[in-house]
């Protein structure tokens, strides 16, 4: 059997989807100023989306334990990572802030992050949607 044909493979996708939300949201609330010296962010804005991140990772984690993963919730949350990852593009090509070298390369790894998430959280609503198809025939 496949990976993606597999029925955890969409809460897998979720868990890790809450663990690099979670990861990410920690740091930046517990090391806000470090990382704003070291990247160019503002603290507001490290400890802002740290926060969210944190709230979010909890609602992901959430989702992926259910038994069937709520198909509306994860669309929001596919359109939700690709929104971060346009967000996180325009942060940087704005020149609203200095970001050093080590900014930027904070702000990109979130980028791939969340397009690589949002890309196989669709391939797993695809699939789920493809599955319950099968079973009603």
């Amino acid at each position: 059997m496949s990976v993606f044909a597999s029925p955890r493979f969409l809460p897998n996708v979720m868990w890790a989807d809450a663990a690099s939300c979670a990861a990410t949201g920690a740091l930046q609330v517990a090391f806000t100023d470090a990382l704003a010296a070291l990247t160019g962010l503002p603290a507001a804005l490290l400890m802002g989306t740290g926060v969210f991140l944190l709230v979010y990772a909890a609602a992901a984690a959430f989702m992926a334990s259910r038994r069937t993963p709520p198909r509306m919730l994860i669309g929001l949350v596919i359109a939700g990572n690709f929104g971060w990852a346009v967000a996180c593009i325009a942060l940087l090509v704005s020149g609203m802030f200095t970001i050093t070298a080590l900014g930027v390369a904070w702000v990109l790894a979130q980028v791939i992050c969340v397009v690589v998430l949002a890309e196989l959280q669709w391939t797993g609503l695809r699939r789920t949607r493809h599955n319950a198809n099968m079973a009603m025939a």
